[in-house]
């Protein structure tokens, strides 16, 4: 699914019109990056939790060439599937 599949099911759910639809996905978007900019985490009750991690420093390995590189401090950002997402996934039919 596509930000732009998403874009129309609310359009379609929320009987809104496409632009405005786009509006509302493009600032639930905005106000999360926002947050995990700040490092504040956003929860999504029965979805699930954003955070912000900070990863040190460290060696790493070329898998090419198996020369050595550092590999530099960085964020990241991690999910955490809350209950009731992780049920919705497991009961779904492949």
């Amino acid at each position: 699914m596509t930000k732009q599949d998403i874009i129309n099911h609310v359009s379609q759910e929320a009987s809104l019109s496409r632009a405005k639809a786009e509006e509302a996905v493009e600032t639930v978007i905005k106000l999360i990056k926002e947050s995990l900019g700040q490092g504040e985490p956003v929860i999504l009750r029965r979805f699930g939790t954003f955070q912000v991690k900070s990863k040190t420093k460290r060696m790493g390995r070329n898998p090419k060439t198996g020369e050595e590189a550092e590999i530099s401090a960085r964020k990241v950002v991690r999910f955490k599937s809350g209950k009731h997402f992780k049920q919705a996934v497991n009961s779904q039919e492949n």
